[in-house]
């Protein structure tokens, strides 16, 4: 029996200093140092700060933890509270003269080293207790010239935020009464300040960040640098050649050591992120969380009917899926209104307002809070329409990462503009961090705390923001969670989606999302060019060639053709079909057609990098040798076949070096007949596919003719190249 007991004490001491519980009896001389911190809540930060702890094996006493806050606002004075609770937790060590304390903030502070190390480096300032300084008089600035004069290098004054000594010590600078709501810094400073007490005490400071780095008004001064052996991350003082192994992030550096801690304490090792490894929830298929879908339509934006498709492409339950709509555009109405006809009865709601309704931006993104409070979802995810989800699995990625409020990085494809910011300017905009094009290009992989998300981000309902009063939109939210110390997460382990640019975008044109092609490439190839393009530039692909040097390729999309087809008829200009053409240089047409020229519909220059993107590769492949970059075309344009108009066209060349002839509707559908005829070959091409492309040559060889369209209207786009 007493074996037994024995053995048990044994493995628990065991298991204790596996966990670092006692590193600090075995690896530290005489009595194992003290560390305290004061945290009311769980945050995000706190957490970050006991990783760090637990990264270097040390073991933190949270004083305060699960209880009000009593120290005041701390935006102006407060903090006395700290210092109450310190004391408290001091007393049974009053008279103890060989044990360290170090006391530390949490929400702002990061470890870098083992205790060990710490004490270590604490011992060699000889000193009773030891503060970190900064280079502003805080909170009274005209205490400045009380200060003992500096001899050398460094920042002058007293920083609360980490500090430690011997028990004893603490104690008594500990003793005077103190109200929760004063100012602890205020406190400690006017002990410092009084030479009697500074000596009493054998006080001194960390002026050059030896031991301490307090961040606010040096962040020039540092670095971060890689430690060749372990592959970590470590800070450094570039001004006085130190490696600090505490920092704190103090006033308006938080932002800074929010994006320095992407790296610190192990967070990145040789090359990889590990914190989105870390804390991860598994979903319960069984009973997957309540989600409350918030889409955001505030401007007129191309291909919003891609965007809605990929929103009904999640790869989540609809019935487990509330869907809340704003749109302050008419333009597409029509196309919320398909959508919610759609899957009205699938989804576990539906809620759309627009501004008709009194509910502008602000309102409707407020009103979306409410919604998913009233809902009881356990996550608002808020989609705006220039950010297109392409990746189904995204808001699933988003929930098992288990942070509070998280985005996915989204990028205008072949371009640097994200939906996130890397670092702040000190006017609070953008400014680029360090690490952004890397980030962006995907040259590192992880997750990465953020001052700045906007256009797609997933809210966990118990977080600040969703029991926020005041509308959320994206500069207010992100002001709102910095100020509330709430972390903002994007992740880029996966190419999630991408954002649409809107800025040039017409809606009053028809079919707007047809002259996108500059501004979103992406996005307009997805739409209007043929899921066949490009196996056909493939080595081994043998194009179709009904004719001799005539050859057939699959090119556009259904839409492709449709909307060509529509904008050229809600125009509705045709020309005459005689020889005069004021639209000509010297105003006479050889072989007259009736048709529409690009430039009349504003998409001559749309057309002329189709031309280059999508012809000249194909026309490379097959006149081999001919190469000319980019095409060059005068006339692009759309001709109407029809029996009561202009059935046909009669033998003729074309003045280029070769032709494109686009099928825009489908033979034997829309229009019987038709085609076209190389004389010289006696071979026809009839039966045309709706969106292939003949490409013949022009001039000499190819003498050719349109045949007659008996019924119905033929359609077909062409251009003369490099004539």
């Amino acid at each position: 029996m007493c074996s037994t007991v024995v053995l048990a004490q044994f493995l628990v001491l065991l298991l204790a200093c596996v966990s670092h519980l006692c590193v600090g009896e075995e690896k530290l001389p005489g009595k194992a140092p003290l560390v305290f911190t004061v945290a009311s809540n769980e945050t995000e930060a706190y957490l970050r700060y006991i990783r760090s702890a637990k990264r270097y094996g040390i073991e933190v006493t949270t004083l305060g933890l699960g209880k009000p806050w009593q120290g005041g606002d701390m935006k102006k004075l407060g903090g006395g509270y700290k210092i109450n609770l310190l004391r408290s937790a001091l007393k049974p060590y009053k008279s103890d003269d060989d044990r360290i304390v170090l006391f530390t903030d949490s929400y702002d502070v990061l470890f870098l080293a083992s205790l060990e190390k710490i004490v270590e480096k604490f011992e060699t300032f000889e000193a009773s207790i030891l503060f970190g300084s900064e280079g502003f008089c805080w909170p009274d600035p005209e205490l400045k010239n009380k200060y003992p004069v500096l001899e050398g290098r460094g920042t002058r004054f007293l920083n609360s935020g980490l500090f430690m000594g011997y028990a004893s010590k603490v104690y008594q600078m500990l003793k005077n009464p103190v109200k929760d709501t004063d100012d602890d810094q205020l406190y400690y400073t006017k002990i410092y300040i009084d030479q009697q007490l500074r000596e009493e005490l054998n006080m001194k400071l960390d002026h050059t960040a030896a031991l301490f780095q307090n961040m606010n008004g040096v962040e020039e001064q540092i670095t971060l640098a890689l430690d060749p052996d372990s592959k970590e991350a470590f800070l450094k003082n570039t001004e006085y050649s130190t490696n600090p192994l505490i920092v704190h992030g103090n006033g308006p550096s938080k932002i800074t050591l929010n994006g320095y801690a992407n790296y610190l304490a192990g967070a990145f090792v040789d090359g990889e992120c590990q914190t989105v490894k870390e804390n991860l929830i598994e979903l319960d298929e069984e009973n997957l969380p309540k989600v409350m879908v918030a889409l955001f339509v505030e401007k007129a934006t191309p291909f919003i009917e891609e965007w809605f498709e990929n929103i009904a492409k999640l790869n989540y339950p609809k019935q487990k899926m509330d869907v809340f709509i704003h749109n302050n555009v008419d333009h597409h109405k029509p196309t919320i209104d398909q959508f919610i006809k759609q899957y009205t009865e699938e989804y576990r709601s539906f809620r759309m307002v627009d501004y008709s309704e009194d509910f502008e931006e602000l309102a409707g993104r407020s009103l979306a809070v409410n919604q998913c409070l009233k809902k009881k979802c356990d996550y608002l995810f808020v989609v705006d329409a220039d950010g297109h989800i392409d990746d189904p699995d995204t808001l699933r990625r988003l929930i098992t990462l288990n942070r509070d409020i998280i985005s996915p990085v989204l990028t205008r494809p072949e371009k640097v503009w994200s939906n996130f910011w890397g670092a702040l300017s000190s006017q609070g905009f953008y400014a680029r961090s360090s690490d952004y094009m890397d980030i962006v290009g995907r040259k590192i992989l992880g997750l990465w705390n953020v001052p700045f998300i906007s256009t797609v981000y997933l809210v966990k309902s118990s977080s600040s923001v969703t029991s926020s009063p005041t509308p959320i939109p994206d500069m207010a939210l992100c002001w709102h969670m910095r100020a509330k110390g709430i972390f903002m997460h994007v992740v880029n382990t996966e190419q999630f989606g991408h954002l649409i640019d809107s800025d040039y975008y017409d809606a009053n044109r028809t079919h707007p999302d047809f002259y996108q092609l500059f501004n979103n490439k992406y996005d307009w190839e997805r739409k209007y060019i043929s899921a066949e393009y490009h196996k056909q530039l493939e080595k081994d692909f043998v194009p179709v060639q009904p004719c001799p040097d005539v050859y057939w390729f699959s090119i556009g999309t259904e839409k492709f053709c449709d909307h060509l087809r529509e904008i050229v008829e809600a125009f509705g200009k045709w020309s005459d079909g005689t020889h005069s053409d004021k639209r000509l240089q010297g105003g006479y047409e050889a072989v007259p057609t009736r048709d529409i020229h690009m430039n009349q519909v504003g998409l001559e220059q749309v057309w002329l990098k189709f031309l280059q993107l999508y012809v000249k590769p194909l026309q490379e492949k097959v006149f081999i040798g001919y190469f000319h970059d980019p095409p060059r075309s005068l006339m692009n344009f759309v001709v109407r076949y029809r029996p009561d108009e202009q059935p046909s066209l009669r033998p003729h060349h074309d003045s280029s070096t070769y032709t494109i002839n686009v099928a825009l509707n489908t033979a034997g559908v829309d229009y019987e007949g038709g085609g076209c005829k190389f004389l010289r070959y006696n071979c026809s091409v009839t039966d045309t596919r709706k969106g292939w492309m003949l490409m013949h040559p022009g001039r000499l060889t190819h003498f050719h003719e349109g045949l007659l369209t008996t019924k119905g209207t033929r359609y077909i786009m062409i251009s003369f190249v490099d004539p």
